[in-house]
């Protein structure tokens, strides 16, 4: 928590003044109370000593009074609040190494899941592509709204031959084009979230595509998908090929373009990614004022101060 005003803090020092000074006042009490020595007549003059309940009604005073400081302070909080103009254009791997069964059931299975979390994650006036990637790039569902177009799309991703990721991040910057301008002319939020298993063999290299991102102040986040047991069969032969994921050309592209990496092995994994990134693309942390809690708190303290002060001694603090 942070404050606005918080030179008006220094208020506090008076409640501990005041609080001060009534310890010495009920010192001075007692020292009075000692020095009467006739104990048979001050029990027949005060036969009813509140004790102990008359220090609660000025404890909760000086608490509310404090309290009070605290919302004159102007104290903030932080909060998520959801953008209410982004896009998000998720490029997915389509090459046949997402036949890997190292993820259960097989990894493009994995990833259509965890894709399609994240659709329930980002607030749902974000506008989401989907581009689809193996030797070449596809843009299956161009920027929208609408979540149930997009999970079509991705449970309908076919597998192909070759990998091109450098062509994936075009695809999703001419996409990404597409969305209109606001009214000012400016360009709505945007970012490129690119999975893949492996590395670029086709097309125009990652490096053409960062620096396309980067002129366009687009960032892309990489998500290197799978581990280095994965295994496929080649087509039309029976021997069997490793799959490894080429996790230092991903991170590669994610610096370039100050995107954020990550690694992921399982689907849990991978839907855990998602998650933070929906989080983090979805959502813009604000500072909100919060006065009206603590003004809120100091009258329910007052409120409470009266009702003990009139319940037990028949007259308001």
């Amino acid at each position: 928590m942070s404050f606005l005003e918080p030179q008006r803090l220094l208020v506090l020092a008076v409640v501990g003044v005041l609080a001060l000074f009534y310890v010495v006042l009920q010192a001075r009490r007692r020292t009075y109370a000692v020095r009467f020595t006739n104990l048979a007549l001050l029990s027949a003059v005060a036969p009813k000593r509140p004790g102990w309940r008359r220090h609660v009604p000025a404890a909760f005073f000086l608490l509310a009074t404090a309290t009070l400081v605290v919302g004159f302070a102007r104290p903030t909080h932080e909060e998520q609040v959801p953008r209410e103009r982004a896009t998000v254009i998720l490029a997915i791997d389509t090459s046949l190494s997402m036949e890997a069964t190292d993820v259960a059931p097989t990894r493009i299975e994995a990833a259509k899941e965890a894709a399609s979390s994240f659709l329930d994650i980002v607030p749902p006036k974000i506008n989401v592509g989907l581009v689809a990637f193996n030797g070449n790039a596809t843009l299956k569902v161009p920027p929208t709204t609408d979540r149930a177009k997009l999970k079509a799309g991705i449970e309908g991703l076919q597998l192909g031959e070759r990998t091109a990721i450098g062509e994936a991040i075009f695809a999703s910057l001419d996409a990404l084009n597409q969305v209109p301008s606001d009214d000012q002319g400016t360009k709505p939020p945007a970012r490129v979230v690119l999975m893949s298993d492996g590395a670029t063999t086709d097309g125009r290299p990652n490096e053409a595509g960062a620096k396309a991102a980067v002129d366009a102040g687009v960032p892309v986040s990489t998500i290197a998908f799978g581990t280095d047991e994965g295994t496929i069969q080649v087509p039309g032969e029976s021997r069997t090929v490793p799959v490894r994921v080429d996790q230092e050309a991903l991170k590669e592209i994610a610096d370039t373009t100050q995107g954020k990496f990550f690694a992921a092995a399982t689907e849990g994994e991978l839907r855990d990614v998602y998650a933070d990134m929906g989080s983090s693309i979805g959502y813009t942390t604000e500072e909100r004022e919060v006065s009206s809690w603590f003004i809120g708190g100091a009258l329910a303290l007052l409120l409470v101060t009266s009702a003990m002060s009139l319940a037990w001694f028949s007259r308001l603090p």
